[in-house]
């Protein structure tokens, strides 16, 4: 059975290639950037709203969770309408809601920007993967794969690096202004090169089946390895939460790590996962060894957390340890998107990264209820071994879907 989500007919050339993913991780970085504008100004917001932490996490909480349902949904719209119209609709939401921070009066503003900006970050998977899907060569899909999540290493990075000195130096209000502006100025640039991200919708739909294909719109989710993508997808998001709120602190009570280097764990983390990515690309351009990658990634990644949690290391070592946690990791990346891509029938193909990637969204709400509640009750050890396992998931899911993909429903309209 040849690949279900074959590309275009034409094989694109390298420049447009290249300005694809450039645009494409671009719009990335801002989604990820989004994510993280509001965190690192929580000292400054509990004054002005004279919240209490939980109140104001409780902010980050309504953006995931209306992400996840507009995640699955937009997958809809992308492949009915097309991917540019829903990608400039979510940047146009990203650089609202911000704009609905800088300017709120009270506690509930901020939940109704949230709201917005939860609409806004749910569009980015399946609009990005649909146009790397659908336009990019398939000898380059990996290296599509690892520029688009180095950028969004990147978006996370940028965001503190951002709001925090303009919070200093001028006003909270100023620094998520000027990280609307900053969402403004990329939708701009999209728009400007939107050539590049067009992509003939009913021409997709005539060359798989799936015009005017009565009942085809829902077939997708009796793909049982598309099932199997969104537990992978759920873990991944368990394990990624855990490293980015209770490793580091937990790793630092353990071994008695200084404040200065349990700050900068997370930092050395996702640059390290971004750089990881790099050759990461290259090694997803065979498709056919992508679950032996993540499962050799995720299994070097579980055994150094649980050298994190046994082992006794010097202090210095520790963010030496998330870094090649980091690395291994961001290995994965560009194989782990390929899973997805190798399960996904051409028709479907934003409704099925919308669904597989609503995963994290619900991976990332669920992950702090669980090692929170560890953290709360000094069982420090438990929260890096909780990693390791929920890394070891990760291998036994990939290679899972390996093996259902075999049962993939093909609807009797769609020739693939």
């Amino acid at each position: 059975m040849s690949d279900p989500a074959s590309s275009t007919p034409s094989t694109p050339t390298l420049r447009s290639d290249a300005t694809l993913i450039g645009l494409v991780g671009l719009a990335h970085a801002i989604s990820h950037f989004s994510q993280l504008i509001l965190a690192p100004l929580f000292p400054w917001l509990k004054d002005a709203f004279e919240a209490s932490y939980t109140e104001l996490g409780a902010v980050l909480t309504v953006f995931f969770v209306v992400s996840c349902a507009v995640q699955a949904a937009s997958g809809f719209i992308v492949d009915k309408l097309g991917p540019r119209p829903v990608l400039f609709v979510g940047l146009g939401l990203l650089a609202l809601a911000a704009f609905g921070y800088a300017t709120a009066q009270s506690y509930s503003m901020l939940l109704a920007s949230a709201v917005v900006a939860g609409a806004g970050n749910g569009v980015f998977h399946p609009v990005d993967y649909t146009l790397f899907n659908r336009k990019v060569a398939p000898t380059r899909l990996g290296h599509a794969y690892s520029v688009h999540g180095i950028t969004g290493n990147l978006g996370w990075a940028l965001a503190p690096a951002l709001v925090v000195p303009l919070a200093i130096a001028f006003s909270w209000r100023v620094a998520l202004a000027a990280a609307g502006t900053l969402a403004f100025v990329v939708l701009l640039v999209l728009w400007f090169n939107r050539a590049a991200l067009s992509l003939d919708v009913k021409a997709v739909q005539k060359a798989t089946g799936a015009d005017g294909a009565a009942g085809s719109t829902f077939d997708f989710l009796r793909i049982p390895a598309v099932w199997m993508c969104f537990g992978f997808f759920f873990f991944y998001a368990v394990a990624l939460s855990v490293v980015q709120t209770f490793a580091p602190v937990a790793a630092g009570h353990l071994h008695v790590v200084p404040t200065s280097l349990i700050a900068i764990c997370l930092s050395v983390y996702m640059v390290s996962s971004a750089v990881g990515m790099v050759p990461g690309g290259f090694l997803a351009s065979d498709a056919d060894r992508c679950e032996r990658i993540v499962g050799v990634a995720f299994g070097l990644a579980a055994l150094l957390a649980l050298v994190l949690a046994f082992a006794d290391i010097p202090p210095m070592l520790v963010p030496v340890m998330f870094g090649a946690m980091g690395f291994v990791s961001g290995l994965a990346g560009p194989s782990r998107d390929l899973l997805v891509k190798r399960s996904t029938p051409a028709h479907a193909s934003g409704r099925v990264y919308g669904v597989v990637y609503a995963g994290l969204d619900i991976g990332q709400a669920a992950a702090p209820l669980v090692f929170g509640r560890l953290m709360d009750h000094g069982q420090y050890a438990s929260v890096i071994v909780g990693l390791a396992v929920v890394q070891a998931v990760l291998i036994a899911s990939a290679f899972r879907v390996r093996r259902v993909r075999r049962e993939l429903y093909v609807p009797a309209s769609a020739s693939v």
